[in-house]
């Protein structure tokens, strides 16, 4: 095996240019991913390049370093809008995980039950990938194409997300169901954001992850709820029927059926939560 963790994102990009490497960010995965005793051939570890952690602002963009780590996130001073992605970082496996683990590398692992997709794709989150000759930018949702499988080129690197400023409005909230609280993976999840303005939904996005091979907006849902009198309507009536987006699946943690009924659930109580939130701000 051969280890390369350079400073600098340009050399990183070289390397992986003449080069084949498996990408380390964070290593909570690299080994368990392999089901191997050991690791063998090329890893280039990139959480030792600055540029690529931390938090700023980029034109029209808030931009996040794809090696920011989950226990950065969690203790961030973002706007409320980011709760959702706080309180799923909150939960995503040990401290230790959540100390070493990586926003880019959970989102290049591409698991259905990757616990920050839903979040991102709640906040309309595009992707910066990087090659040593160019950048392209593209919407999450068109990065992560299926269970463990990613839009990205033998020559990029996931160098940031991208969260477009006119998104950064309201407040949100985050929820998911498994077997136990902590150092688990869910059955089912949800990220809701929500703008309400004179008690009345101006604009919603609600995602579900968990449920199939890519976390999906629930649009059919989230246009039932725009609006709507915060006070007048009774979330009992939401019409699931016109709910479309989800195919649930069959897994050693559930089975369709219950993912669906419980997913039903789950967007009921996000909602809620985030009208409950919106009356005490």
């Amino acid at each position: 095996m051969n280890y390369f963790q350079p400073e600098k994102l340009e050399k990183a990009l070289k390397f992986i240019n003449e080069h084949k490497f498996v990408i380390a960010a964070g290593c909570t995965d690299l080994l368990p991913a392999t089901e191997n005793r050991s690791l063998s051939g090329n890893i280039l570890d990139i959480t030792n390049i600055s540029s690529l952690s931390g938090f700023s602002l980029d034109g029209k963009y808030r931009r996040i370093g794809a090696t920011t780590t989950w226990s950065e996130i969690v203790n961030s001073n973002l706007p409320s809008c980011y709760e959702m992605l706080k309180d799923c970082g909150k939960e995503i496996g040990s401290i230790q995980i959540q100390n070493s683990g990586t926003i880019g590398g959970n989102l290049c692992n591409a698991s259905p039950a990757a616990d920050s997709v839903p979040c991102l794709l709640a906040l309309d989150a595009d992707v910066e990938l990087s090659s040593i000759d160019k950048k392209r930018i593209i919407p999450l949702s068109k990065f992560i194409t299926g269970s463990r499988k990613i839009n990205l080129k033998k020559n990029e690197l996931l160098t940031s997300i991208l969260i477009p400023i006119e998104k950064e409005k309201g407040i949100s909230s985050f929820l998911k169901i498994g077997a136990r609280k902590y150092l688990v993976i869910s059955i089912t999840m949800a990220a809701c954001r929500i703008e309400i303005k004179d008690k009345i939904i101006k604009t919603i996005s609600i995602s579900i992850g968990s449920c199939s091979e890519v976390a999906k907006r629930i649009t059919s849902i989230e246009s039932l709820l725009i609006g709507k009198h915060i006070e007048n309507y009774d979330l009992e009536k939401i019409d699931f029927r016109k709910m479309t987006e989800l195919a649930p699946i069959t897994d050693i943690r559930s089975d369709r059926k219950y993912r669906e009924q419980a997913t039903k659930v789950l967007i009921r109580q996000i909602v809620k939560d985030c009208i409950l939130k919106s009356m005490k701000a």
